[in-house]
């Protein structure tokens, strides 16, 4: 498809969108209840398909973190949305002063229109079709870009979406970064972005040109907190499976991690252990995901080489030269880092931990915060205010105090980041908040005092109000 052709057809969905939308502006609670279920049944019908094509998209895609990434999360947040829905839809009635009386007041969500939602490719289905879910519960069409590094994912995802919904419901977009800049500039009623920091600024620049409203779930370097009191055994057991899971590609992991003084070997012998009893062997093992393709295979080697060049001292666990071959890079550990390493400058996305020393928890603190504000915050302590030192003292997206990255999957809770890791939340009625617009309602009966207030001024009337409401 040449790009007079590509712009031409994404224009063409959107139109057919916003025809549709006008045509039925506010879809009753049955019509979004029935889209959910549509939804439901898409991705439990054919999770067998859609784990598959993930698997051959990353070379291998551990099934098991493909069900609770992708299908688990995906399928909980439908169920979490159609329950809470009504409770969503109904209006929220508002305070009136006395001085505005007699009337009521009431907030009404009213849907938007016509999303755009940008995947990227380490979760393809969830971070696609979540997104989808509050779009749909908030009464919204929606286009889905999907990411060209998950090309099977998104022929099959394409494929159902067709026949499940009609196009001028829910339509698939594929295509490389020329198609996803073309995307970023269309004329949305919201865009809603998952990636990069880096490309997050160039789709709000974007967006920008329309006044198109943006969610941006971005990334950053997620630090984890070891406190004093925490037992490293303990801590590693609670942190581990948020750092292996998809092999680490994921927004949330824990990407460097603070130690006290003297902590770092004891650390290093418990993350092997546990790896060593989780993963025994790691090329060809099923268990194990593959990083995602040969490009970023080399950016996570590179790291590893750059900061072994500087000075860090760097333990693969369970290594085997035969890994190369498969993309399944065992966890790394990297000790005695420094800020001139790049490994400390870039969001890591993959299978490294960098482990840094402290001498008061004071220290790491200070360390986050001189740094950009990171998507996720990770406290291991089990002392209340250890807990409550660090949550004050810190910006983050979210936190997990004694666990990891599974604050993302709690239904309840809103996703979002802060600054450089975000701007806006998903998840709960914070999403459905997000795909929504909240119209302010003003009503009047029969009976209006307001004239009482109309010029000529200086009256009683006027001197009296502002007598008792400017003061």
């Amino acid at each position: 498809m040449e790009d007079n052709q590509e712009l031409q057809q994404l224009d063409h969905i959107l139109d057919q969108q916003k025809v549709a939308f006008n045509a039925n502006p506010y879809p009753e609670y049955q019509a979004r209840i029935n889209d959910l279920d549509t939804l439901k049944s898409l991705v439990l019908d054919n999770q067998d398909a859609l784990v598959s094509a993930m698997n051959e998209d990353f070379g291998n895609r551990s099934v098991d973190d493909s069900k609770i990434g992708d299908i688990l999360t995906t399928v909980a947040g439908i169920h979490y949305a159609k329950k809470q829905l009504k409770k969503w839809m109904k209006p929220q009635k508002r305070h009136v002063g006395i001085l505005f009386q007699p009337a009521s007041a009431r907030v009404e969500y009213q849907p938007l229109g016509v999303v755009g939602i940008m995947v990227p490719w380490n979760y393809p289905i969830f971070l696609a079709l979540g997104p989808l879910t509050t779009a749909l519960a908030a009464g919204n069409r929606a286009m889905i870009k999907m990411s060209e590094f998950t090309p099977k994912t998104t022929q099959v995802l394409a494929q159902l979406v067709s026949q499940y919904f009609s196009q001028d419901k829910v339509a698939i977009i594929d295509g490389d970064a020329s198609v996803a800049a073309k995307f970023s500039a269309l004329n949305f009623d919201h865009l809603f972005f998952t990636g990069s920091t880096n490309v997050g600024k160039l789709v709000m620049r974007a967006a920008a040109e329309n006044l198109v409203p943006v969610t941006l779930e971005l990334g950053g370097k997620s630090p984890a907190i070891i406190a004093p009191d925490m037992p490293i055994k303990t801590a590693v057991a609670r942190l581990m499976l948020g750092k292996t899971l998809n092999s680490g590609q994921t927004c949330v992991a824990p990407d460097y991690l603070f130690v006290p003084r003297g902590k770092s070997r004891e650390t290093v012998q418990e993350l092997q252990q546990l790896f060593a009893k989780m993963f025994p062997a790691i090329d060809n093992n099923q268990d194990y995901t593959s990083v995602v393709n040969d490009g970023q295979y080399q950016r996570l080697v590179g790291l590893v080489e750059d900061a072994k060049a500087k000075g860090a001292v760097v333990t693969e666990l369970n290594q085997n030269p035969n890994c190369n071959k498969t993309r399944q890079l065992p966890l790394t550990v990297l000790e005695q880092v420094t800020e001139d390493m790049t490994v400390m400058q870039q969001e890591i996305f993959g299978p490294l931990l960098p482990i840094m020393e402290y001498d008061d928890v004071n220290d790491a603190i200070a360390y986050i915060q001189r740094h950009e504000r990171p998507l996720a915050l990770y406290i291991y302590s089990f002392n209340k205010q250890t807990q409550q030192h660090i949550l004050a003292n810190t910006h983050s997206g979210g936190v997990c105090i004694n666990e990891a990255a599974f604050h993302v999957a709690v239904e309840d809770l809103p996703f979002g980041g802060v600054g450089h890791s975000g701007m806006g939340n998903y998840h709960g009625i914070e999403g459905f908040k997000t795909f929504s617009h909240a119209k302010a309602i003003l009503s009047r009966g029969k009976i209006s005092l307001t004239s009482l207030l109309f010029p000529p001024y200086g009256t009683a009337l006027h001197n009296l109000v502002y007598k008792l409401f400017i003061k």
